[in-house]
């Protein structure tokens, strides 16, 4: 039977005889916390509306946040730390208030990149605990965000939640370009041997799937809704059986057993998900229409979130022509409604669902 160590897409992972020292919170931790970090909350008891940006980040009182905001804060409020260096968002982040960090990604003073005492960014925190949501949102919406940054151990955000067995967020940080090929600073390994050494089978299971097929079609207004195996099936299910045949049919569907089984590969399920995720599908067209209809994500180029791309181009240009990522450069294409864009970048506030905002598989 063939094992993970027998794919070529994985690897053979760490030798048995490395030292590879791990604690437990390095693969089970709940949230993020794989440091010797304080627990140290400010108190959350108190009734009374938060008077500071990180008070209502630690309250998760998103009304006075956007109070807060409205009157005007200085660098100095928006960067306001604790003792484990971590400012609002990222207190925010590390406990799953996804209504705080949709209200922050307008505030330009607060840097995204920013380390706690312990190295960790906010999508290093978001990526280890598993909050989909919340990474994908910042990725999507947080201009500048540094996917590559490194703790003291060496170890990046993609890594990290590989370490923890988060697929979704590998699948994420792949999609917006982050490194697959980097490796810690302390044992050279990389996300592949830390995910095969600490049992996240599931998590190389999608990375097989996604080095597979590294590009998200489906995305592309080019993409062709059809599924190429279904005239196949439909005429050898259509087609004329003998006498024999038939009797073989019956005692095959008689004696054999069903045991679940995964979806097959680009089987029915892959092509029902591909048609109601892509572009082409009828909800995703009536909710909003995608930046970059010509350039669909794929593992290793760089994804520009929605400021980024309002800021590097004028009204004009939206107008007259959409955008294209390209390996950390942006290039003209095909029409879209500069309108369009805007409403993209206010979607929290016109409550688009979900699904339509991300352009990564899910």
């Amino acid at each position: 039977m063939a094992t993970a160590n027998d794919d070529p897409h994985l690897g053979s992972g760490p030798s048995d005889d490395s030292e590879i020292l791990l604690d437990d919170s390095d693969s089970g931790s709940v949230l993020s916390d794989d440091s010797v970090l304080p627990i140290y909350e400010r108190d959350g008891k108190s009734t009374e509306p938060a008077k500071t940006l990180y008070e209502a980040c630690a309250k998760n009182d998103a009304a006075s946040l956007r109070s807060i905001m409205e009157r005007g804060v200085t660098k100095d409020e928006a960067m306001e730390l604790d003792i484990n260096g971590r400012n609002g968002l990222m207190l925010a982040v590390s406990k799953g208030f996804v209504d705080i960090v949709a209200l922050l990604h307008t505030c330009p003073l607060i840097d995204i990149n920013h380390q706690d005492n312990d190295g960790n960014t906010a999508v290093m925190i978001a990526a280890q605990a598993g909050f989909i949501t919340i990474l994908n949102y910042i990725l999507n919406y947080y201009p500048c965000v540094d996917t590559e940054i490194r703790d003291p151990r060496g170890f990046t955000a993609l890594i990290k939640a590989g370490l923890q067995g988060r697929e979704e967020c590998v699948s994420a940080l792949l999609m917006h370009g982050a490194d697959v090929n980097a490796v810690d600073l302390v044992h050279g390994k990389g996300l592949k041997d830390w995910a095969l050494r600490t049992g996240r089978f599931e998590t190389l299971n999608r990375l097989r799937r996604l080095q597979t097929r590294p590009i998200a079609e489906q995305f592309c207004e080019s993409y062709i809704p059809e599924w190429p195996e279904l005239k196949l099936l439909v005429a050898k299910a259509t087609a004329a059986k003998t006498a024999g045949q038939k009797l073989r049919q019956r005692l095959k569907d008689s004696l054999s057993f069903s045991f679940p089984h995964d979806p097959q590969d680009n089987g029915v399920m892959d092509h029902m998900v591909r048609m109601t995720t892509g572009i082409h599908s009828p909800l995703i067209a009536t909710g909003c229409r995608p930046l970059c209809p010509t350039s669909p994500p794929e593992i290793g180029k760089r994804r520009f979130a929605v400021p980024e791309l309002l800021n590097k181009h004028s009204s004009k240009e939206l107008e007259e022509s959409t955008v294209s990522h390209s390996n950390g450069s942006i290039t003209s294409a095909s029409p879209v409604s500069a309108t369009s864009l805007k409403n993209y970048a206010n979607q929290t506030e016109i409550g688009f669902p979900e699904t339509v905002v991300y352009w990564f598989p899910v």
